[in-house]
């Protein structure tokens, strides 16, 4: 809870108290569900602010730059990092992936709880600078659901595919560094979802909360 600058709250502060803005992150293994539980997030229509992460990677088919990632080039994203304007970035599978740092404090500024989809080692990073972020795992059911995944998407070669499902091995063995774990089992999204409302909820209503400083 916010205190008052003497550090003590009258009744009037408690009254007309306000929720800090959370910065939340959504994390876990590639196939995971991570977009989709976000999709659903938007859809359920919460009045979160939705940071979208930056790459250089390839637009999937169906994706919208801007909306999915801002898609930009390999000389676009090197600039960034010389002008140190990424709050995180990282080198995944030969591609980079970062979360621009003037987004997320317009989104903090807005007063919303913001939520930012990265991936595992974005995640180490974003703890570090960042101690007071809501980290969220999203984990498979089991290994073989997860892999069915990947095998659904037919995005990768038989090689990058390999890759992905080692990663995901080691990723899932850091579950253990979050905050709180949500389970994403086949066809119960829905559930997920509810899953990472009641969290959010529930980090509003903790005593000692401080707001979010980059």
């Amino acid at each position: 809870m916010q205190t008052s600058p003497n550090g003590t709250e009258s009744a009037a502060d408690l009254y007309t108290f306000t929720p800090t803005p959370l910065l939340v992150v959504i994390s876990g293994p590639s196939g995971v569900g991570k977009d989709t539980l976000l999709q659903r997030l938007r859809e359920r229509g919460h009045d979160y602010a939705f940071v979208v992460t930056m790459t250089t990677r390839p637009r999937r088919p169906n994706e919208v730059d801007g909306r999915d990632y801002f898609f930009v080039t390999h000389e676009q994203f090197d600039a960034l990092i010389r002008a140190d304007e990424l709050l995180e970035h990282s080198l995944v599978y030969g591609d980079y992936k970062g979360i621009p740092k003037d987004q997320v404090r317009r989104a903090l500024a807005s007063g919303k709880d913001v939520l930012m989809r990265i991936d595992v080692q974005g995640a180490e990073k974003i703890r570090r600078i960042v101690p007071n972020a809501i980290t969220i795992f999203i984990a498979p059911a089991s290994e073989e659901e997860l892999i069915r995944r990947l095998v659904a998407r037919k995005t990768e070669t038989a090689d990058g595919l390999a890759r992905r499902i080692a990663t995901a091995r080691d990723e899932m063995k850091r579950l253990w560094e979050f905050k709180y774990v949500v389970q994403n089992r086949d066809n119960q999204i829905e559930a997920a979802v509810d899953q990472v409302i009641a969290i959010i909820t529930a980090e509003h209503c903790r005593v000692g909360s401080s707001p979010v400083i980059l």
